[in-house]
């Protein structure tokens, strides 16, 4: 039995601070608006899985209260950056399992100003989910005192630029690219397009990564209504359900620590073995896709990922995105929303605000930034720590 999305919606994300409002706000706006998209009721919903990272337990289900009170089993989910694809994997896993037939999927996040701390405990790494990971960056490189996350992902770069010659204007490339998108797109976080010129010149966080490439704390929620094929029949959905074709979470392998690479610790490993399973189920490859949301927290992770997909050869990817392959008019385009760098990163919603991107170019209703033509997407969105979930969807 076959999963489909028949329902989306999301919040505009915003800087954190900026907008009175609480995670259960956030989550009734995206909520109502998956539901009404899907044209169904709360009480038709029977199960919630619910992701985010910065709230107490149960909090899932004082957000998803906002919506109902109808007792159905509410589940907390919470995997690093990949929280919402998580969900979005549990509720496809239900319905294709044949324990529900509607299950809403619900991600959010209500984040503080300012920097993530790197998953540390009170900056005690030793004590932390990801000490293992920046053990390997620190006995490669050393530990600074710019933020964590950038640290790490800025030493990969470093890695990249050293072993295959990408430039910073490669780097920078994704970051003016992704920013030019989010233009379009009424709930991004960024709405300004920046040339990469203007890229390079913003502030350093951590070498060779600028302000610019650097995915922002928001506050945000999205949602997907999953529902069984037979769902789909049994109240004339067809128009509006977008198949998850195949799907697959990987953690972390020996891959990702054996050689001593931030490339392999921030998790290209994993993204690539997801892909693989997932072109594997499918039948499917880099070549049948048309539209891309991937995991850019900072411009080089979208090059790794690049790879990691198929898109291209180890090493190509900088060359990739200078080439214009990667947005309107190329090969495929990646990121249409802004990607995390410009639409924003509320942790627990990004991976079902990428479903929900997805599913607006499927159905043809992505407005300004829509994708012509458009019949198979990827979404990949992936954790430090690890998780990476990639997911193909088909239309027709």
């Amino acid at each position: 039995m076959k999963a489909c999305i028949v329902g989306v919606g999301m919040t505009k994300f915003e800087k954190p601070e900026t907008r009175d409002w609480q995670y259960w706000d956030m989550v009734r706006e995206a909520g109502t608006a998956a539901l009404a998209d899907a044209g169904i009721r709360y009480d038709q919903v029977e199960q919630v899985p619910v992701g985010y990272c910065f709230q107490a337990s149960t909090a899932g289900q004082r957000a998803v209260y906002e919506l109902g009170l109808t007792g159905i089993p509410v589940y907390n989910v919470n995997n690093n950056c990949a929280t919402g694809a998580s969900a979005l994997m549990l509720a496809r896993q239900l319905v294709e399992g044949g324990g529900s037939d509607c299950v809403l999927a619900v991600g959010f996040e209500k984040m503080a100003r300012g920097a993530l701390g790197g998953g540390s405990d009170g900056g005690d790494f030793a004590t932390s989910p990801v000490a293992r990971h920046y053990g390997i960056m620190a006995a490669g490189h050393g530990f600074a005192m710019s933020p964590p996350t950038a640290q790490i992902f800025g030493n990969a770069a470093r890695e990249h630029m050293e072993r295959y010659g990408t430039t910073p204007a490669q780097l920078a490339a994704v970051g003016a690219k992704n920013h030019r998108h989010s233009a379009r797109n009424p709930y991004a976080q960024f709405q300004e397009p920046y040339t990469v010129e203007d890229v390079l010149a913003a502030r350093t966080v951590h070498h060779p990564l600028t302000k610019l490439q650097c995915s922002p704390t928001s506050d945000g929620a999205a949602a997907a209504v999953v529902v069984s094929e037979r769902f789909v029949e049994r109240h004339g959905l067809g128009e509006r359900a977008v198949q998850i074709a195949a799907q697959a979470m990987t953690t972390d392998t020996e891959a990702s620590f054996a050689s001593g690479s931030c490339i392999d610790a921030v998790g290209a490993p994993m993204s690539k073995a997801a892909a693989e399973q997932v072109y594997a189920a499918s039948g499917l490859g880099p070549d049948d896709l048309d539209v891309i949301e991937l995991h850019d927290c900072f411009s080089v992770n979208e090059l790794l990922t690049y790879e990691a997909l198929g898109l291209c050869g180890e090493g190509e990817s900088g060359k990739l995105v200078e080439s214009g392959a990667t947005t309107y008019g190329g090969r495929w385009v990646v990121n249409p929303s802004g990607g995390l760098i410009s639409k924003g990163h509320p942790l627990g919603a990004t991976g079902i605000a990428q479903a929900a991107e997805l599913t607006w170019h499927l159905r043809g209703e992505a407005g300004a930034r829509q994708v012509p033509g458009a019949r198979t997407a990827l979404a990949h969105n992936i954790g430090l720590g690890g998780a990476a979930v990639v997911t193909l969807l088909r239309r027709g």
